[in-house]
């Protein structure tokens, strides 16, 4: 069953995923990291805030805004479907000017292999998108 892009749903079962994931697992050994998302232009109006915490193994994503993070990563809700879908990947994204980077980005560069097994673990979840 489909789940909605940035739901309550969708952030349940990507943290299910993750966590699933041996290779996220494997990404995430040792790794203490704290991602805030932020998505403007939300078809409803909105602008949603969610985050990745990764801790003692383990990933939990949700929808929430942290008062401290290493990173925060904003994108319009276009280019957010785009990446989740798989048509563009965050590379291209920020080198496009299509995300911007906020906080520490050197957190980032340095775990970049999480973000890629982040969005492998993800790609196979069955999503609903905004039109």
């Amino acid at each position: 069953m489909a789940v909605q892009f940035l739901s309550d749903e969708f952030m349940t079962q990507a943290t299910a995923q993750l966590n699933s994931s041996d290779a996220f697992k494997t990404a995430i050994s040792g790794l203490s990291l704290d991602v805030q998302f932020i998505v403007t232009d939300v078809p409803d109006g909105d602008t949603i805030n969610y985050a990745l915490t990764i801790a003692d193994g383990n990933a939990e994503m949700s929808l929430t805004t942290l008062p401290d993070f290493d990173a925060s990563i904003t994108s319009a809700y276009e280019t957010a479907t785009s990446i989740s879908r798989g048509e563009l990947n965050t590379q291209m994204a920020f080198m496009t000017g299509k995300i911007k980077i906020g906080g520490n980005p050197s957190k980032l560069i340095m775990h970049q292999n999480v973000f890629v097994e982040f969005a492998n673990a993800l790609k196979t979840m069955d999503v609903e998108y905004a039109a």
